[in-house]
């Protein structure tokens, strides 16, 4: 785990007896990742945790999200598709707030059926190419 990180939970008593190295672990999650575009479906936070070995709370799902966009960083720079777009909410099948932030490629609502179809073809995009 990163230390500031690792500070920040024990300054605020967040602080878990597990080791939280597996959600930085980038080879690993994105072998996840292929292995669900392979499948052609998307994976819940709450699945993607369990695969790591975490029950879902949101401070580990946060530490998730920042392994995310290190992979999505490094797929951009390979010239491949997006693979954080397949980890998404059990409630709507939306990636979660945080993966739209700062997105220059779309200008609607978070949720909906605009966001839907948008996510939807990015997630087609990545079966598409890991085919």
């Amino acid at each position: 785990m990163d230390r500031a990180l690792a500070d920040f939970l024990a300054e605020n008593e967040l602080a878990d007896p597990e080791d939280w190295s597996a959600l930085y672990d980038v080879p690993r999650i994105r072998a996840l990742l292929i292995e669900a575009a392979r499948e052609e479906r998307a994976l819940s936070y709450s699945e993607i945790l369990a695969r790591l070995g975490f029950r879902f709370t949101r401070p580990k799902m946060r530490a998730l999200c920042r392994t995310l966009d290190t992979i999505d960083g490094e797929t951009r720079t390979k010239g491949e598709p997006e693979l954080a777009v397949l980890v998404v909410r059990e409630s709507d099948g939306l990636p979660g707030q945080g993966w739209w932030t700062g997105r220059r490629d779309y200008k609607g609502e978070w949720t909906g059926k605009q966001a839907k179809q948008f996510v939807r073809q990015l997630q087609r995009e990545a079966f598409s190419f890991w085919a």
